[in-house]
């Protein structure tokens, strides 16, 4: 009797399993990249506003700079536990997880492009007022100055980055070879063996 081997895990698989890894390590970089230069962020914030009678609008911007910044940083770290528990499930050829992998990314579909569309809609129509226009004004202009360098077109490559790799993901695991993959059956343990002139009696 030849053996028989389950069937081979598509290379597709494989790499949707690794774009959904990249991409939860590269959220939680970015959050702790956030956590590293929120000290500072909030350091320039302070030294161009200083101008600025409503001391506590500048007080709650900061905390609410602060927290924005811990609340990302906590839920990178949830989302990219997450991404990870279903590429090990994509890996075993867990049915469910596929479905709920499609359920994530439609949702990772929805935060990156609203995330996009509202950095852009902030270039295309920049919030730049003159400073007698009202203390939001100022600080606006100088929270967008306080961030490092960079950090803009960051945030606006990471979105595109999140929207291509969910997009990505979800058509891979859409193809057929990936289908029969994940409605496979475990391989079940050995038929017990029949010798001759015995037979298993009936109950």
């Amino acid at each position: 009797m030849s053996e028989q081997f389950p069937p081979r895990r598509p290379p597709v698989v494989g790499f949707a399993a690794g774009l959904l890894v990249t991409m939860a390590t590269a959220g939680v970089a970015y959050a702790v990249a956030a956590l590293v230069t929120l000290d500072g962020t909030v350091a320039r914030l302070r030294s161009t506003t200083t101008d600025v009678p409503d001391r506590g609008a500048v007080d709650g911007l900061v905390t609410l700079v602060r927290t924005t910044a811990v609340s990302t940083a906590l839920l990178a770290v949830a989302v990219g536990a997450l991404l990870v528990a279903l590429a090990v499930g994509l890996l075993a050829g867990r049915a469910g997880v596929r479905v709920t992998t499609w359920v994530v990314c439609g949702l990772g579909l929805l935060a990156g492009g609203g995330a996009l569309a509202l950095l852009v809609g902030q270039r295309l129509v920049p919030f730049r007022l003159d400073a007698d226009e009202g203390t939001t004004a100022q600080l606006l202009n100088a929270l967008t100055d306080a961030y490092p360098d960079g950090w803009i077109p960051l945030n606006a490559g990471l979105s595109v980055g999140q929207v291509l790799g969910y997009l990505v993901v979800a058509v891979l695991l859409a193809l057929p070879s990936v289908d029969a993959h994940h409605r496979r059956r475990p391989a079940s343990g050995p038929a017990p063996r029949e010798f001759p002139g015995h037979s298993v009696p009936s109950r």
